[in-house]
């Protein structure tokens, strides 16, 4: 597949998404993730950093209080077995799957089309497909070049290495992954960590089968989760929610608790449209995450085209943080942290009544109430009580 230059920074959709693409925009390189320059680049690796990495194999997990035992350590690992294995089977050839390398697909293409006539049921079908595998959100948007790494990650030397991404591709599926709300209210533990590391592991399994039909209907489907490009503006684009000042997408159903993957496909599918509610308006009036953030690594003016380091994507006016800060303070814990998750207003349950009523009031011109009623939430539960057999 043949790479374009840096395309035309504005492009229908945008301003519907509240993307602003300015003329110094420049596709991102993966291996400035910070997440990937913590294996390369001296100003970010470090004792710590590799006592992060090696706690995920029971190597150097501290023992140190509620939250950080032995136990909590096990949970979260376990909760990464198949992203693991996943992401660990190709390794000899330098290709981290699911990370800095696409998934490789194990069903081959069918040789014989189902006929596609009606894009717009092709897409209910593969949302209500992407459903029964166990994703709880779903959407389509369109194949943008810009949010397209530059290259993958060769993980035996960490160069930069070719996509091998067939032609011919003009969709993105974006699935959406909620996170245990019980325990994302215990960050930041190593417990906490089981949240991600079991959407992880089910986006893994989950993407692989999606991608599988797509491709035993006879046509080309890349299962994706870090890698390959942002998935953030990909699932703005696709209308499942708005990027906020965390640095994250608020849904209506979930408000920041999910993870996202992605499938790049030539499946003839009708896309979706953004659907701006006023999520933008309100994190213009909260800095909850900011203000807990223990490293003040998230922003608390106007969204701007201010970058901290190399670790952020150039020419692109948004909320973006410290990616440096915010992973040191992951090394510090031996696990990731999501502070900004857990005092997010919008982390709620919706399924209540009350918390129905509240997302109303948020993304209405009585906001301002909105953040006074918020202005207790989000409190830490203690992770020790996660583990009481009620």
């Amino acid at each position: 597949m043949s790479w374009p230059e840096n395309s035309p920074p504005q492009r229908d959709g945008d301003a519907a998404a509240g993307i602003e693409v300015t003329d110094e925009f420049e596709r991102f390189a993966q291996r400035n993730d910070v997440f990937t320059r913590a294996f390369w680049d001296d100003g970010v690796k470090s004792k710590q950093t590799d006592k992060f990495f090696a706690s995920y194999r029971m190597e150097a997990a501290p023992r140190r209080g509620d939250g950080f035992t032995q136990k909590d350590f096990a949970l979260r690992n376990a909760s990464w077995l198949i992203s693991d294995v996943i992401s660990d089977r190709n390794a000899a050839e330098g290709k981290r799957e699911g990370f800095q390398s696409s998934i490789l697909c194990d069903t081959p293409v069918a040789k014989d089309k189902v006929n596609v006539d009606d894009p717009a049921k092709m897409s209910a079908e593969v949302k209500r497909i992407s459903k029964f595998f166990g994703a709880n959100l779903c959407g389509v948007t369109d194949f943008d070049e810009r949010w397209l790494y530059t290259s993958r990650v060769d993980t035996r030397d960490m160069t930069d290495a070719p996509h091998d991404l067939p032609g011919g591709l003009n969709s993105v599926i974006v699935l959406g992954h909620e996170m245990d709300k019980e325990l994302v209210a215990t960050y930041p533990s190593a417990l906490a960590g089981a949240a991600t590391g079991r959407e992880y592991s089910h986006e893994a399994s989950i993407v692989m089968q999606v991608a599988a039909y797509i491709r035993n209907l006879g046509y080309e489907a890349v299962p994706s989760m870090n890698d390959t490009g942002l998935v953030i503006p990909y699932a703005v684009k696709a209308g499942l929610g708005e990027y906020a000042r965390n640095q994250m997408v608020i849904t209506p159903e979930y408000g920041p608790r999910l993870r996202f993957s992605k499938i790049f496909t030539n499946l003839p599918l009708e896309q979706d449209t953004p659907k701006p509610q006023g999520v933008r308006a309100f994190c213009d009036i909260c800095t909850k995450c900011a203000d807990a953030c223990p490293v003040k690594a998230l922003p608390f003016g106007p969204p701007s085209t201010d970058t901290a380091n190399v670790s952020a994507i150039k020419g692109v006016r948004k909320w973006t943080s410290d990616a440096e800060k915010c992973f040191s303070f992951w090394a510090k814990l031996s696990s990731d942290c999501a502070i900004c998750m857990r005092v997010c207003p919008f982390n709620r349950d919706y399924e209540k009544p009350v918390n129905r009523m509240w997302l109303k009031l948020a993304l209405s011109p009585l906001r301002k109430l909105a953040l006074r009623l918020a202005k207790d939430h989000g409190e830490r539960k203690k992770p020790a009580e996660w583990w009481k057999v009620e």
